[in-house]
């Protein structure tokens, strides 16, 4: 049996002091376990486009400095608080952005626990992975099964399961032409998980080199947006009938937008800091466009997540640097730098 350690008094963590000023490598104080919380010693944390927004404060709800960002984080629950009983000490857990839901409301009770209005999220409104040790409730983090390595769990963690949940919403089936805009930490899971669903793919990105890992992954076609007109080079092959608008540009939305065929669906899961895009309403109506908003997963589809690449189905690509270049990678995912996804290893 496991045993639980002893609490640190103090712990390393990236923390933003302001918005848009470099993060700093600090020694915080760890907190006392509220009821229901559990301490996680953490081993790998990925960078998501989220943790920059957050640390620039980009969006209208904005999180509240001094904080932790990350919510990609994965590792061992060291200690239990008051009433914490869904998971065991020397379990490995993930850390997702869904750190808190009431448990109660409509959306938790059918299912739809991220809708939830009490909601609190990790690296925004919990300090997050981005550190040593992260507190998080015992409901909401996931076991990690065995066999998968840590350092793969972290991006599935919120990358995987955003693009999981976001080819369910779109609805699938075999033989739909899937458009995916942006490949990147998402993007290059998108791929996957839209051709698993039986789709055939067509990504389209600003980088040569993304879109050749892009048919890496599984894609049958590749659109360079900075030489052609992706909606115009999808439209040539019958139009997508789905488009998952996932770069975080309003531009893309609209080529996305452009790329459908009639009947088709639009998934709305980047989330640009230029928070507008304009769409026209009389070729939305004549065409039966539809419009839907994919907000990451809930723990069930983080689980799902795990079943499939514990059976061999998904690749991740990823880069691991140290906690220390924190600032110098959110720099270089910003510049289109990276492949798809940094993970931290603490």
């Amino acid at each position: 049996m496991a045993v639980a350690s002893e609490p640190p008094g103090a712990y390393r963590a990236a923390v933003v002091h302001r918005f848009r000023e470099p993060l700093t490598i600090d020694q915080v104080p760890a907190p006392e376990l509220a009821p229901g919380q559990v301490r996680v010693k953490v081993e790998a944390s990925g960078l998501c486009h989220t943790d920059i927004h957050a640390a620039h404060g980009d969006w209208p709800v904005k999180p509240n400095p001094p904080f932790t960002p990350g919510h990609e984080g994965v590792g061992i629950v060291t200690e239990l608080g008051p009433g914490a009983i869904e998971v065991a000490v020397g379990d490995r857990v993930a850390l997702p952005w869904l750190a808190y839901a009431c448990g109660v409301c409509d959306y938790c009770v059918s299912g739809r626990e991220t809708l939830c209005l009490q909601q609190r999220n990790m690296g925004y409104s919990i300090d997050g992975g981005f550190g040593e040790y992260a507190s998080a409730f015992a409901r909401y983090v996931v076991r990690v099964p065995e066999g998968i390595d840590p350092l793969d769990a972290a991006p599935l963690t919120c990358a995987g399961v955003t693009m999981y949940k976001a080819v369910k919403v779109g609805g699938t089936r075999s033989t739909d032409l899937v458009a995916v805009f942006g490949v990147g930490g998402l993007g290059h899971l998108a791929i996957q998980y839209a051709a698993i669903a039986g789709g055939h793919v067509v990504a389209v990105d600003l980088f040569d080199e993304k879109l050749e890992l892009a048919r890496e992954l599984g894609a049958e076609f590749t659109v360079n947006a900075n030489k052609e007109d992706p909606a115009e080079a999808i439209q040539r092959l019958g139009g997508a009938n789905q488009a998952l608008a996932i770069a975080a540009s309003p531009k893309a939305f609209a080529q996305a937008y452009g790329s459908l065929r009639r009947g088709g669906t639009l998934v709305f899961v980047g989330l640009p800091a230029d928070n507008r895009v304009e769409l026209p309403i009389f070729e939305t109506v004549l065409g039966a466009i539809n419009m839907v908003g994919s907000i990451v997963g809930t723990r069930t589809d983080l689980r799902e997540v795990f079943q499939l690449h514990g059976a061999g189905k998904t690749r991740l690509i990823r880069e691991v640097r140290p906690l220390d270049s924190v600032n110098e990678s959110m720099a270089d995912v910003e510049a289109g730098k990276v492949a798809a996804r940094v993970v931290f290893e603490l």
